[in-house]
C-alpha cells in the first residue's frame, strides 16, 4: 500500500520499492529487538513463578526495564578476546549468528500483506537460513582455541543437524496438505476457525497433531532450550561454545538464540495453529486484527517453551540423539508417507 501511495505521489517505482522495503526491514528489526527484550524478561518471570520466586522486579515498574539494563551492561563492558584465539573468526561468529537469525524473519507473514518478502519458496528460504546458522556456532567454538568451547560447538552442531531433519519432514507433511511452499498460502489454507487449523482439522489431525508435538520438541532441541541444552550443561561444558565470550559478542549470541526461538514459535503458529486467523470465525473473535491473533499465538507457544524450561530435567546426550534419530525421524517419515497416501486418495488437501 505504501509503495502504491509513493508511486501515485510521483516517485519513481524503483525508488518507491526501495523505500518501502528498507522501511519494512527497519520496522521488523526494531520491533523484533524490542519484543526480544520483553520475551527474555517473560522467560525469567515464568521460570521464577514456577519456582515460587519473584524474578526481576527492581529495574523499572515490575522489573520491565531489566532487559534494557542488561543490554547497557553488556554493551559498556570491555570485550575479552583470548590471546590464543583466531581473533577475526572469534568476532565474526556472533555476528554471523545474529545476522542469520534476523534474516530468517524476511519471509514470515504476520498478517495479510504484513511480510517483507512474500516469496513462493518461503519454506526453503527458512530451511537454508536455519542450516547456515550452524556455522556461527562452529566458528565460535573453534576460534576460541579451547577444548571446552570446541566440544560444546561440536555438540551443538550435531544436535541442530539431527533435529533439523525431523523438522524438515514435519514441514513436508504440511506442504503435502497445502500444495504450496509459500507461508502465506499455508496460513490461508487454515481459514475458518479452530477446527480448520492443521493441528485440529479432520482427518489430518490423526497425523498432524502428533507432528505438531514432534515439531515442538524438535524446536526445543534445535534452539538448545532445556531440557535439551546439552551444549551448555553447567556440570560438563560450562557454557558450551560461549565459554570465552563476553560483552557485546556474547549479547549477539543471546539475541540470535532468542530470535531463533521466536522464529520457531512463529513457524509452529503458521504451520499448525492457523497463523493470523481467529480461534472462531464469529463475532467478536473475527473483529480483532489478524496481527493480534498471530502475536497472541506466538506468545502462547513461547509460554510453552518457558514452562518446559522450568519443569523438565535435562536429558543425557545419548538420550537426546536417540530421541532424534530413532524416534522422531522414523515417526516423521511415516507421517510423510501417510499424508501422501491420504492426499492421493483425496482425503486431505485441495
Amino acid at each position: 500500500m505504501l509503495e502504491k501511495y509513493l508511486i501515485n505521489q510521483g516517485m519513481d517505482p524503483a525508488w518507491a520499492w526501495t523505500v518501502t522495503t528498507i522501511g519494512s526491514i527497519l520496522l521488523v528489526l526494531v520491533g523484533l529487538l524490542l519484543l526480544l527484550a520483553f520475551i527474555l524478561l517473560a522467560d525469567r518471570k515464568i521460570w521464577a513463578a514456577v519456582q515460587l520466586r519473584k524474578g526481576p522486579n527492581v529495574v523499572g515498574p515490575f522489573g520491565l526495564l531489566q532487559s534494557f539494563a542488561d543490554f547497557i551492561k553488556f554493551v559498556l563492558k570491555e570485550p575479552v578476546i583470548p590471546s590464543g584465539s583466531d581473533k577475526a573468526v572469534f568476532l565474526l561468529a556472533p555476528f554471523v549468528t545474529f545476522t542469520l537469525a534476523m534474516a530468517a524473519w524476511a519471509v514470515v507473514p504476520m498478517a495479510p500483506g504484513w511480510v517483507i518478502s512474500d516469496i513462493n519458496l518461503g519454506v526453503l528460504y527458512i530451511f537454508a537460513i536455519s542450516s547456515l546458522g550452524v556455522y556461527g556456532i562452529i566458528m565460535g567454538g573453534w576460534a576460541s582455541n579451547s577444548k571446552y568451547p570446541f566440544l560444546g560447538g561440536l555438540r551443538s552442531a550435531a544436535q541442530m543437524v539431527s533435529y533439523e531433519v525431523s523438522i524438515g519432514f514435519v514441514i513436508i507433511t504440511v506442504i503435502l496438505m497445502v500444495g504450496s511452499l509459500n507461508l502465506g498460502d499455508i496460513v490461508e489454507s487454515q481459514a475458518g476457525g479452530l477446527f480448520h487449523w492443521h493441528a485440529f482439522a479432520w482427518p489430518g489431525i490423526i497425523v498432524l497433531l502428533p507432528m505438531f508435538i514432534v515439531f515442538f520438541v524438535s524446536a526445543l532441541a534445535e534452539t538448545n532450550r532445556p531440557p535439551f541444552d546439552l551444549p551448555e550443561a553447567e556440570s560438563e561444558l560450562v557454557a558450551g561454545y560461549q565459554v570465552e565470550y563476553s560483552s557485546t559478542p556474547y549479547l549477539l549470541f543471546m539475541i540470535g538464540e532468542y530470535a531463533n526461538i521466536l522464529l520457531m514459535c512463529s513457524l509452529a503458529t503458521i504451520l499448525f495453529l492457523g497463523g493470523w486467523y481467529p480461534l472462531f470465525d464469529v463475532v467478536p473473535f473475527n473483529l480483532i486484527h489478524p496481527f493480534v491473533w498471530f502475536f497472541a499465538k506466538v506468545c502462547f507457544m513461547f509460554f510453552l517453551f518457558a514452562m518446559v524450561k522450568a519443569m523438565m530435567p535435562r536429558y543425557r546426550y545419548d538420550q537426546l540423539m536417540r530421541l532424534g534419530w530413532k524416534v522422531f525421524l522414523p515417526a516423521s517419515l511415516a507421517a510423510v508417507a501417510i499424508v501422501g497416501g491420504m492426499k492421493a486418495y483425496g482425503l486431505v488437501g485441495g
